[in-house]
């Protein structure tokens, strides 16, 4: 029997520490926005870079011809794997499983164990008894979403169904001996932040125990995604990406997972990790292996005091800009930094983007995508984040800040004061964005976002910003 459950569609909110010593008042406000965040988060989107590429067939250990329809790809060491697996597991050889995961609330996927046969065309995968003795003679059906985000529109739901009987179940026309995860682009991804909250990195969870004896199936192809990410990729799975979109044929597998578990934003949860615990720190050591990035650590100025730690400012060049750039770079010159602003916008591929963030020992930057390149630092190094105005910081910490802890780096982080964001010469000290922040908060995402992300720049206070400064400096030294 299935223990695949049915879908649910509530929403259900990240887990946070409350804050203590605070007014009530207070409280309430930074409860609100951290729900308001949770609940409309999924709605923001940022148009990516659009590069054409070819999704090819499968890289093949071995590939023979079964018969004028079908095609056999194996790989001896996954076909043990599994053999040694499917012993020791307790499940059943013969009819196979389906177990439901929702963990954590934001995904949903399926692991479906047995004789697995997916068709792109239907969008469907189907568990094959290979007895006729099954538990239910009635065909059993879910509708799963393969995107990380179980509540994204736009995308397709997959059909998992467990059928009664072979006679129902479509003809392989391609076997594998090797497992397969099949999930969806599109939703949020274009977005540097969302590439990698909601797919890089609940892929590496799902990925890495198989050491890269994996298919991977997308749906809702988008042609840049395999260019721009083709490095880690090819680390994950030996074989190349196949996309459902239009493919015609039954591909049949040992094991399947629909959709990818994001554990929570820019985070992975350990005891959540199928195969054995990984962590962030596992995630950005992966990332300098793929990457082939030489810096494992920041400078350290007791061994080379006369050497300069590196500071890059993320250069924006729309909303969220730093309008006296060239101050913050001076005060972090006299905190005695070697310093820099580069745009991120991958004007370079993300192999040439890695190489260069990993060579720097602190990364300072307005709130946004941009931040994320903060899995390139060197473990040790800083992270500075300032904190637009508009009660952000809840939603900042979130997205960055408690991620950066778990990736072994510093973090700090500068709230901007309405006195230093172009909102209040732009509408005045009376209009609710700068009196009352949590009003703008209670009017939903949108309203939020267009006057917090899309409509604020920022004149940062460089003597109330230069403590911040020295504050990485000394930590720098002391490492």
């Amino acid at each position: 029997m299935s223990s695949c459950k049915e879908r649910t569609t509530g929403k259900s909110a990240k887990s946070w520490a409350p804050i203590v010593h605070l007014n009530v008042g207070f409280v309430v406000g930074v409860l609100f926005v951290l729900l308001t965040y949770l609940i409309f988060s999924q709605k923001a989107a940022i148009s990516g870079l659009n590069v054409a590429t070819t999704v090819g067939q499968p890289i093949t250990d071995e590939q023979q011809t079964k018969g004028p329809a079908e095609t056999f790809v194996t790989s001896e060491v996954q076909r043990n794997a599994e053999k040694q697996r499917i012993q020791g597991s307790g499940e059943s050889a013969e009819n196979g499983k389906v177990v439901y995961n929702t963990k954590g609330g934001y995904s949903e996927t399926c692991e479906v164990d047995g004789d697995v046969r997916v068709n792109g065309a239907s969008l469907s995968v189907s568990l094959v008894p290979t007895t006729s003795s099954t538990s239910s003679s009635e065909r059993r059906e879910w509708r799963i979403l393969p995107y990380s985000r179980k509540t994204m529109t736009g995308i397709k739901n997959v059909t998992v169904a467990q059928l009664p009987d072979k006679s129902a179940a479509p003809a392989c026309t391609a076997r594998y001996t090797m497992p397969a995860i099949l999930f969806a682009l599109g939703g949020l991804t274009g977005n540097f932040w969302h590439d990698f909250s909601d797919v890089l990195v609940p892929l590496f969870v799902a990925s890495r125990r198989y050491a890269g004896e994996v298919q991977l199936l997308i749906t809702n192809m988008e042609s840049w995604w395999p260019t721009a990410y083709g490095t880690i990729l090819r680390r994950l799975s030996k074989y190349d990406a196949v996309s459902l979109d239009g493919d015609e044929h039954v591909r049949c597998f040992p094991r399947v997972t629909v959709g990818l578990h994001q554990h929570n934003g820019l985070s992975i949860v350990p005891e959540w990790v199928p195969g054995g615990p990984l962590s962030m720190r596992d995630f950005t050591r992966f990332l300098r292996e793929v990457y082939v990035l030489p810096r494992g650590e920041p400078v350290s100025l007791i061994r080379e005091p006369s050497k300069r730690p590196r500071l890059l400012l993320v250069h924006r060049g729309h909303s969220r800009r730093i309008m006296n750039e060239q101050e913050v770079l001076q005060a972090a010159e006299a905190a005695g930094f070697e310093e820099a602003a580069v745009d991120l916008r991958r004007d370079v591929t993300v192999d040439e983007q890695a190489r260069m963030v990993n060579s720097f020992d602190v990364l300072l930057g307005v709130h946004g995508a941009g931040l994320t390149n903060a899995v390139f630092l060197p473990p040790g190094g800083v992270l500075i984040q300032v904190v637009p105005y508009g009660r952000m910081e809840v939603i900042a910490r979130l997205e960055f800040g408690l991620p950066a802890k778990e990736m072994g780096l510093r973090y700090l982080d500068y709230e901007v004061r309405a006195e230093e964001s172009t909102l209040l010469e732009m509408l005045g000290p009376e209009h609710p964005a700068i009196k009352d922040p949590l009003s703008v908060h209670r009017s939903g995402w949108d309203k939020m976002t267009e006057f917090y992300l899309n409509k604020q720049s920022v004149r940062i206070d460089v003597p109330r910003f230069a403590p911040t400064l020295a504050q990485a400096f000394d930590y720098l030294r002391q490492q």
